[in-house]
């Protein structure tokens, strides 16, 4: 069903706002702060952000880029996660309709945000996201129309399992961390939204993008093959192709086979 242009811009702008508390998270959440309060703030001279210079997008443009009372820089990434929430909003609205499958899948989209920029900023994967998803994610399969509950659950288990088995087993063989246990734990909630048959596809997906953007990386970099590269905004990577064609994409590859 083709929302109507009234309900697509809603829909975008409702992602930019809630992309605008998402900086928050992203923020605030590795430091122990609170989300909520106090409200946005220049972190130089700490003079409170008005209502009229927090809209999404817009007033990042407007100031270009910078606090209207000491002009210190604001990051790109503040209207770069906004404009990548409103399309993520606008782009499930396309795909379900006005539906709690649309509310359900932007909450979890949501998420894969601010767990990637957390990841990428901090190389953690904060278990306050994770964990509540996971549960979320299994209580949502009773009633959405897919996957279901028993996949979902499989998903949980099987997503959790894989990548705590390569965790364990690469740390008794090399004596190294290599995988974060918070990587698990993501999977595993994005099983518990997509289902079993999302995990091999998701993790698929993520190592084939984490390989060839982590080579490139230390090759540009001059880096040893050691180099600390953040995992789940790869997973995030996985999960959203997974939703948007991944069923089609593996219906297609099966297709090749006949």
């Amino acid at each position: 069903m083709m929302p109507g242009t009234v309900m697509a811009l809603f829909a975008f702008s409702f992602g930019a706002v809630v992309g605008s508390f998402l900086n928050v998270c992203i923020y605030r959440l590795p430091l122990g702060q609170s989300v909520v309060s106090p409200g946005s703030r220049c972190m130089r001279c700490g003079t409170a952000v008005r209502w009229y210079d927090n809209i999404p997008i817009v007033s990042w443009l407007v100031l270009r880029g910078r606090c209207r009372s000491c002009h210190a820089p604001f990051s790109i990434r503040y209207p770069l996660v906004e404009l990548l929430t409103g399309l993520l909003s606008l782009s499930l609205l396309l795909k379900f309709g006005p539906t709690p499958s649309y509310g359900v899948m932007f909450l979890f989209t949501a998420a894969l945000v601010v767990v990637s920029f957390i990841d990428f900023d901090h190389q953690i994967i904060p278990d306050e996201i994770s964990l509540p998803g996971i549960v979320v994610g299994f209580l949502c399969s009773f009633f959405l129309p897919g996957p279901g509950w028993l996949s979902s659950l499989l998903g949980i288990v099987v997503g959790w399992g894989s990548l705590a088995l390569v965790f364990y087993g690469y740390l008794w063989l090399t004596g190294r961390e290599g995988m974060g246990g918070g990587d698990a734990k993501l999977l595993a909630m994005m099983g518990g939204f997509l289902g079993l048959q999302a995990v091999p596809f998701i993790i698929f997906v993520s190592s084939l993008a984490g390989s060839i953007i982590g080579l490139t990386i230390m090759a540009v970099q001059r880096k040893d093959r050691h180099l600390a590269i953040p995992f789940g905004p790869y997973l995030a990577i996985g999960a959203l192709v997974y939703l948007f064609i991944g069923p089609q994409l593996i219906q297609w590859y099966l297709r090749l086979g006949r």
